[in-house]
């Protein structure tokens, strides 16, 4: 299952001079539990700002640079690659980010896993798109530390992949 997962503010806001703009230990916890064990892709600038690989996770980099490559980090050039990789592997692929890589798997993706943060960043300049939870329902709720509130989404049986 393809799972998209994702903090933003009151104003769907996830970056911020390329990088997260802020840090919840609780948001951390939750992302280091429901990931771990399963598949990971983010883009370029995203592994940029991890510096190493996630542990416990398959790493994989959405980018045209082979250059990133190591013993511990995939590097694929198209999401239809990525999914064929995913396809074959345990558990879920939990696309993380940054915005051009969720706008690419947006059509792939089942779920979402949608941390909302207590906050507005001032001076963000990468932002969801309004419409990223069209033709998705919430299912569950759940309260974390912080005031982090984590709210999980499910495509609609009729928009569902076939």
């Amino acid at each position: 299952m393809v799972v998209g997962i994702v903090a933003l503010d009151r104003n769907l806001a996830i970056g911020k001079g390329g990088k997260l703009p802020w840090h919840y230990s609780a948001d951390m916890k939750f992302f280091k539990e429901t990931t771990i064990g399963n598949t990971v892709v983010m883009g370029r600038r995203t592994w940029l700002t991890l510096k190493k690989p996630l542990p416990d996770r398959q790493n994989i980099v959405l980018s045209r640079d082979q250059n990133l490559a190591n013993e511990s980090l995939i590097v694929m050039s198209d999401v239809e690659s990525v999914l064929d990789f995913a396809r074959q592997q345990e558990g879920h692929l939990f696309v993380m980010g940054g915005a051009k890589v969720y706008e690419s798997f947006l059509p792939h993706i089942q779920r979402w896993i949608v941390t909302e943060v207590p906050l507005a960043v001032e001076g963000a300049d990468t932002f969801m798109p309004s419409n990223f939870l069209d033709g998705f329902d919430l299912y569950e709720l759940r309260q974390l530390d912080e005031g982090l509130r984590v709210k999980f989404y499910e495509r609609k049986l009729q928009n569902r992949e076939r």
